[in-house]
C-alpha cells in the first residue's frame, strides 16, 4: 500500500458552509481524514489479536478517505501491510495463490483503491511529548526508520512500539529533522496528556511558545475542535501577542483500538474524531498545501451525515470576538455598511478576522436571515471599500450557506500597510468584541508597531529573535512601569513578594487592562490605562468617555478599590472577583510586586495562561 490510492468517489461529502465541492480535476471536495490511528504494532494496542486486513476493514467501514498508520516510534505496522500484500502479489505471479489468499488479496486492492494510507510514526520526544510524523505512502519503510535512528530511538526498539525510548530527541530538533525528512509534522493531542500546548507543565512561557509556533510544525491535533467555548483553535488563532502564528489545528482519533470502548467512551475507535479536508485530490501532497497555508477554512471537524458541520453555526457559537464579527445587512440605512467598514478596517489595524454579513451574533439557536442577493451585497460593500479606506486592502469574499441561508463572509488580514483609516481621519482598532476609533495613545503604539516591523525584516538591521524580544520587553515594561502611584496598593507590613521568573512570557495576564495612574484636573479623574494584549498605555481616560471594558475597570477601581486582605492569594498572584459579563466569564486579578499590588481588571479565561490559569471557574 505505498502507491498513491484512487480516491473514493462513491461519497460525496455535504457541501455544508464550504466552497465548492464537486468531484473532478480542478474542483475540490470534502475528504474525510483520520490521521492518527495505530495498529496492532503499537505496545500499548488494547486488541492485539486483530489482524492488519480487519483492520483495513474498519477503516473503510467508516467512510474514511485519508488515514495515516502512526504507531508509537516503529513503522512495524506499516511494514506488517506491506510484507502481507508483497508476498499475496508474489504467490500470484507465481500461480500459487490458494483460494483464501486470492479472496485476501483481491479485498487488499479495493480497499487499497478507496482509502489513501499515509505511513508515519508517533514519536515520543524529550520529556515525554508526543509528535506525529506522517510521509508520502511511497515513502520506504527504510526511509522511515532512518528518521526513528536520527532521532535517537534505539535499534533494539524500533519495533516493540513503545511509548518508552528512553533519552530521545527534544521537541524543536525533532521538528526539524522530520521537516527536512520531507514529513508533515503535527503535535499530537496538544492540548491534553503529552501535549506540546498543556497547561500547568512545568516549563516558562518561553518554551510553550517555541513548542507551539516553530516554522518547522505544521498543524497541532486537538481534542477540543468541536467546542465553541476554551477551545484551543480559539487560542491559536493568532490574536494573541505571544502567540501571533495562526495555526492549523485538526483532530484525529488516536485510536488503539477498532471501535469505541463501551465502558470507556474516551477509548475511541478509528474514526470516531476525524478531520475533513477540502482538497483537489487526496494525496500527501494536498495535505501538506493545506496545513502549510493561510487558507484556514479548509479543514473542519468531521461530523455524522445526519449532523454535518456547519461552519456559521459553529461562527455564532463562538460569538464575536477580536477576530470575529456579524451583521445582519450592508444597508446604508442605520449605518450597517459603515459599521462593516468600520470592522474592515479595525481587524485590518489590529489582528485581522471575519465578517459576516447576513446574520446576527445571537446566542440563540435561530437561523441565520441570510442575505436575498450576496453579489449585490459583495458590491456595494466593495465600491465603498475602495472610496472611504486608505491605503487600499485587499480583503476575501465568499458565501456560505446554513440551512439555505446565504451568508456573505469577509477575510480580512492584517493590513501590511497600517494603519488604515476610514474616511481619511477614522482610525479604528478591534478591542475585543467591538471596533472602536483609536484614541491617540493607541495610534501613537499603532505606528511604532508598524516601524518596529519594519526595521526588523532582513537587510535592516533586524533581530530574528524578534518575537521573543518583544514578549520579554512587554512583560519588563509592565513591570517597571506598573508601579506608578495610581496601579499599586501598599501591602500589610513584614509580607514580601514572591521571585518571580523575569523570562515568563506570562508573567502578567494576556487579556484585560491595568490601572497603572490616577490623577485629578479640574474636579475630573484622569486614569492612565494598560491594554495587557499589547502592554500599550492609554492615557487621559476618564469613566464617562471610557469603553466597555475600561469603563468597568475604572468603576471597579474606583467603587470597589481591592484589598489586599480580601484576596485569594496563591503565592504571589490571587482572585479578587469574577463575574459573568457580556456571555465571558471575567476575572480580576492581582499580584504582589515589590512592596505594592498590581490588579488586572476583566481577564478572561483565553488570558489565564501559565499559573494564572488556576483560577478559572467552572460555569
Amino acid at each position: 500500500m505505498s502507491r498513491r490510492h484512487k480516491p473514493n468517489n462513491s461519497r460525496q461529502a455535504s457541501p455544508n458552509g464550504s466552497p465548492s465541492t464537486d468531484a473532478g480535476k480542478g474542483q475540490r471536495k470534502w475528504y474525510k481524514t483520520d490521521l492518527h490511528l495505530h495498529t496492532p504494532a503499537s505496545h500499548d494496542y488494547e486488541i492485539p489479536q486483530v489482524s492488519y486486513l480487519d483492520w483495513m476493514r474498519a477503516v473503510a467501514k467508516q467512510s474514511l478517505d485519508i488515514v495515516a498508520i502512526t504507531d508509537h516510534n516503529t513503522v512495524a505496522g506499516v511494514g506488517a501491510i506491506r510484507r502481507e500484500i508483497e508476498w499475496l502479489t508474489s504467490l500470484e505471479a507465481s500461480g500459487r495463490l490458494t483460494d483464501e489468499e486470492r479472496g485476501r488479496l483481491a479485498e487488499w486492492r479495493e480497499l487499497a483503491n478507496q482509502v489513501l494510507v499515509l505511513p508515519g510514526f508517533e514519536f515520543t520526544a524529550t520529556f515525554g511529548f508526543h509528535i506525529l510524523a506522517l510521509f508520502p505512502p511511497e515513502t520506504s519503510i527504510r526511509h522511515l526508520e532512518h528518521v526513528l535512528l536520527t532521532l535517537n530511538v534505539p535499534a533494539d526498539k524500533l519495533d516493540s512500539g513503545s511509548t518508552e525510548t528512553g533519552a530521545s530527541t527534544d521537541v524543536l530538533t525533532a521538528y526539524r529533522i522530520i521537516h527536512e525528512a520531507g514529513g508533515l509534522v503535527i503535535a499530537a493531542h496538544a492540548n491534553s496528556t503529552h501535549g506540546v500546548a498543556m497547561r500547568n507543565f512545568p516549563f516558562g512561557g518561553q518554551t510553550k511558545i517555541a513548542y507551539t509556533q516553530d516554522p518547522n510544525l505544521d498543524a497541532l491535533e486537538v481534542t477540543d475542535l468541536d467546542r465553541a467555548s476554551r477551545s484551543t483553535a480559539r487560542f491559536f488563532n493568532g490574536s494573541k501577542v505571544e502567540y501571533p502564528r495562526r495555526m492549523h489545528c485538526i483532530q484525529g482519533s488516536d485510536a488503539h483500538r477498532i471501535t469505541a470502548d463501551p465502558k470507556n467512551p474516551k477509548r475511541l475507535g478509528i474514526g470516531d474524531r476525524a478531520t475533513e479536508f477540502l482538497l483537489e485530490e487526496p494525496s500527501f501532497e494536498a495535505i501538506a498545501a493545506v496545513l502549510r497555508s493561510k487558507q484556514f477554512d479548509r479543514t473542519r471537524p468531521a461530523r455524522p451525515q445526519d449532523k454535518p458541520f456547519d461552519s456559521l453555526v459553529a461562527a455564532r457559537e463562538e460569538g464575536p470576538s477580536i477576530v470575529q464579527s456579524f451583521h445582519e445587512s450592508a444597508s446604508q440605512r442605520g449605518g450597517r455598511l459603515t459599521a462593516i467598514l468600520s470592522d474592515i478596517c479595525a481587524f485590518a489595524n489590529t489582528m485581522g478576522g471575519s465578517i459576516f454579513v447576513g446574520m446576527g451574533a445571537s446566542s440563540r439557536r435561530t437561523k441565520a436571515a441570510g442575505l436575498v442577493r450576496p453579489a449585490e451585497t459583495q458590491k456595494a460593500i466593495l465600491d465603498a471599500l475602495n472610496e472611504r479606506l486608505t491605503p487600499p486592502l485587499d480583503v476575501r469574499f465568499d458565501t456560505v450557506q446554513s440551512g439555505g441561508a446565504k451568508v456573505l463572509r469577509i477575510q480580512v488580514p492584517k493590513g501590511p500597510d497600517r494603519p488604515y483609516c476610514l474616511d481619511e481621519y477614522k482610525y479604528y482598532v478591534r478591542d475585543e468584541t467591538e471596533s472602536s476609533i483609536a484614541v491617540r495613545d493607541e495610534l501613537i503604539g499603532l505606528i511604532s508597531e508598524v516601524l518596529d516591523d519594519q526595521s526588523s525584516r532582513p537587510g535592516r538591521g533586524g533581530s530574528s529573535s524578534r518575537q521573543s524580544g518583544r514578549s520579554q520587553g512587554r512583560s519588563q515594561q509592565a513591570r517597571s512601569n506598573g508601579r506608578s502611584r495610581g496601579g499599586a496598593t501598599a501591602q500589610p507590613a513584614g509580607k514580601q513578594p514572591d521571585v518571580q521568573d523575569t523570562e515568563d512570557a506570562f508573567y502578567l495576564p494576556q487579556i484585560g487592562v491595568e490601572i497603572v495612574d490616577t490623577e485629578e484636573r479640574n474636579g475630573v479623574t484622569y486614569h492612565s490605562i494598560r491594554d495587557l494584549r499589547n502592554g500599550r498605555v492609554i492615557k487621559n481616560v476618564t469613566r464617562k468617555g471610557a469603553r466597555k471594558l475600561w469603563n468597568y475597570a475604572i468603576q471597579r477601581h474606583e467603587d470597589h478599590p481591592a484589598d489586599s486582605s480580601a484576596v485569594q492569594w496563591s503565592g504571589n498572584i490571587g482572585l479578587v472577583h469574577a463575574e459573568t459579563r457580556a456571555g465571558k466569564r471575567r476575572y480580576d486579578l492581582a499580584m504582589r510586586e515589590n512592596g505594592g499590588m498590581r490588579v488586572f481588571y476583566g481577564v478572561t479565561e483565553d488570558g489565564m495562561e501559565g499559573r494564572w490559569s488556576a483560577f478559572i471557574q467552572e460555569e
